[in-house]
């Protein structure tokens, strides 16, 4: 699938339908096997410009006691200090600094990600998946991508030794996202 031959239908300002999208990620479990998980409160916006993607900006807010494993133990866990102390630091941000197009269809945006207070910069790889005109004659467009981080560069620290050697939860976090964005209707 390839972006439309005239750009200009797509470029715009766009709003992430949160009913339509996922963020989520995956982290190792006990040396063995992967939790996944998302976050299922999110809001976010940008201007994507096909023509010059270079143009395009992205930013982003997460409730970060949305968190959903689909175990309650293990999510009031990572809501607590231990993790990510939500109730100090309730929100997680994303904001791009760059756009730059990686090959067909595919983008690599990079920018600040700010989780428990502390903010570094990172690169997720996209691939632009397509666009539609939904029923309601809503312009949508859509991307999917991902990027592995180490969560102790954010201060989440928290593990267990195990007792046959290794540790409980992985260093290494896959960030995952599904998006569809709305474009914003002309006032």
């Amino acid at each position: 699938m390839s972006i439309t031959t005239d750009p200009t239908t797509l470029t715009g300002r766009y709003t992430i339908d949160p009913t339509h999208s996922r963020i989520g990620f995956v982290a190792r479990h006990a040396m063995v096997t992967k939790v996944r998980g998302s976050f299922n409160e999110f809001e976010g916006s940008g201007y994507f410009d096909a023509a010059d993607p270079a143009r395009s900006t992205l930013q982003l807010s997460i409730k970060a006691a949305s968190i959903d494993t689909g175990n309650a133990d293990r999510d009031a866990h990572l809501r607590s200090n231990d993790f990510f102390d939500m109730d100090t630091y309730p929100q997680i941000t994303f904001t791009s600094t760059s756009v730059e197009p990686t090959g067909d269809d595919r983008f690599r945006v990079t920018g600040d990600l700010t989780i428990k207070g502390v903010t570094r910069p990172v690169a997720v790889d996209f691939e632009y998946t397509g666009s539609a005109v939904d029923p309601y004659g809503n312009q949508r467009i859509g991307f999917e991508g991902s990027t592995s981080v180490n969560r102790k560069d954010w201060g989440v620290n928290w593990n267990a030794a195990l007792e046959a050697g290794g540790v409980l939860v992985g260093e290494k976090v896959t960030l995952e996202f599904d998006v569809s964005a709305i474009r914003n209707v002309a006032a």
